[in-house]
C-alpha cells in the first residue's frame, strides 16, 4: 500500500516536473532572437542586492504562517513551541520541491515527534489552512480586478475568450452540433453518476472536501485566538504583496510598476504556484504575461519573473536545508529522552 503511494506520489512529480519544464521552454521561445539580449541584460544589470529584503519578507510571511498554524493547534489543546511549528512548515516547503503534496504530510510528523501532538489531528488543521489561503486568493483576485479591471479582463480575453470562441467559429454546423450533445451527454452522465453512486469512495471524497473546507472557516470562532489568525492570514499575504511590489525594483524597467500590478502579479503567480512544483516554469510565464498587459516587453517581464521565482526557491532552499539541521540540534534533550 505504501508502496503503491509512493510510486504514485513519484509519477505525480514527474508528470508536474515535465510540465514545468515545458513551459520553462515554451516562455523562453516566445523571446524573439533579437530581443534574447534584451533578456540577458535584464538579469546580468538585476539588482541582486534586493534578493535580501525580498528574503526577509518572504521569511517573515512563513514564521507568520507558522504561527498561523500554532494557534490552530492550540484549539486542539495541544501548545507546540513557535519554533519548531517553523522548523516543520520549512522543512514542509523543502520537500514539496521534491514531491507535491508530501510537505504537508511530513511537517505534520515531525510536529508529532517532538511536540507530541498525534499526527491525524494535525492533518485537520491543514484543511482550516487551505480554506483560508483559498479564500485570500480570491481576495487578491478580486483586488487585481478592482485596481487593473482592464487589464485583467483583456488578459482573460486575449488568452481564455478568443482562443474559445476562434475554435468555436472554425467548426462547422455539424460539429457544433455534435459538440453541444457531447456536452450535454456528459452533463447528465456526471449528474447521473453521482446519483448512482452516491456511497462511492471519491465521490464521499469529494463531498468530504468541500464540507471540510466549510467547517474549516467556521472553526475560527472556536480559536482561543482568532483576531490572531485572522491577522496572521491577512499578513501572509500582504507579505506576498510586498515581496512581490519589491521585487519590480530587481530589473531596470519594471521598477515604476505599483502596488495595483503587484496585486494582479501575484494573482496571476499564484496560479503558476499551483500548476507546476514550486511554480517552476509558470510562474515566471505567468508574471511575464502579467507585467506584459502592463506595458512591459515580454522579454523583460520573464527576466522579472525569473528573478522572482529564484528569489522564492532560494527562501525554501536556504530556510529549509537550515530548519532540517537545527530541529534536531534544538530538540536533543528530547530525543535524548
Amino acid at each position: 500500500m505504501i508502496g503503491s503511494q509512493l510510486a504514485k506520489q513519484i509519477v505525480q512529480f514527474i508528470v508536474f516536473l515535465s510540465i514545468g519544464i515545458a513551459l520553462a521552454w515554451f516562455s523562453w521561445a516566445q523571446i524573439p532572437a533579437d530581443k534574447m539580449e534584451s533578456f540577458t541584460n535584464a538579469i546580468k544589470n538585476a539588482q541582486f542586492w534586493l534578493f535580501i529584503p525580498v528574503f526577509f519578507v518572504l521569511s517573515a510571511s512563513h514564521w507568520l504562517r507558522a504561527y498561523r498554524w500554532k494557534l490552530l493547534i492550540q484549539s486542539l489543546q495541544y501548545r507546540p513551541s513557535l519554533l519548531n511549528t517553523f522548523f516543520a512548515v520549512m522543512i514542509g516547503y523543502l520537500a514539496n520541491l521534491a514531491v507535491p503534496r508530501l510537505g504537508e504530510v511530513l511537517k505534520c510528523t515531525l510536529l508529532a515527534k517532538y511536540e507530541k501532538v498525534p499526527a491525524d489531528k494535525l492533518i485537520g488543521t491543514i484543511v482550516v489552512e487551505r480554506a483560508f489561503d483559498v479564500l485570500c486568493l480570491l481576495l487578491v483576485f478580486i483586488l487585481a480586478l478592482v485596481f487593473q479591471y482592464n487589464i485583467v479582463f483583456q488578459f482573460a480575453q486575449k488568452y481564455v475568450w478568443e482562443p474559445v470562441t476562434a475554435k468555436w467559429q472554425a467548426m462547422n454546423i455539424t460539429q457544433a452540433a455534435i459538440s453541444i450533445t457531447l456536452c450535454v451527454l456528459v452533463f447528465f452522465a456526471l449528474a447521473w453518476l453521482a446519483k448512482r453512486y452516491v456511497k462511492n469512495g471519491f465521490v464521499v471524497r469529494l463531498k468530504s472536501i468541500f464540507q471540510n473546507i466549510g467547517k474549516g472557516i467556521t472553526s475560527v470562532k472556536t480559536l482561543q485566538n482568532p483576531i490572531g489568525f485572522i491577522a496572521s492570514t491577512l499578513g501572509i499575504w500582504v507579505l506576498y504583496v510586498a515581496g512581490t511590489f519589491v521585487g519590480f525594483y530587481a530589473t531596470q524597467g519594471t521598477e515604476h510598476l505599483g502596488l495595483p500590478v503587484a496585486f494582479t502579479a501575484l494573482a496571476f503567480g499564484s496560479v503558476g504556484m499551483i500548476v507546476t512544483p514550486g511554480g517552476i516554469g509558470a510562474y515566471a510565464i505567468f508574471l511575464a504575461l502579467a507585467m506584459q498587459e502592463n506595458g512591459i516587453s515580454y522579454e523583460l517581464g520573464y527576466a522579472n519573473g525569473t528573478l522572482q521565482w529564484f528569489a522564492q526557491f532560494l527562501v525554501v532552499l536556504v530556510v529549509g536545508v537550515l530548519s532540517a539541521a537545527f530541529l534536531p540540534i534544538i530538540n536533543k534533550k528530547h530525543d535524548t529522552q
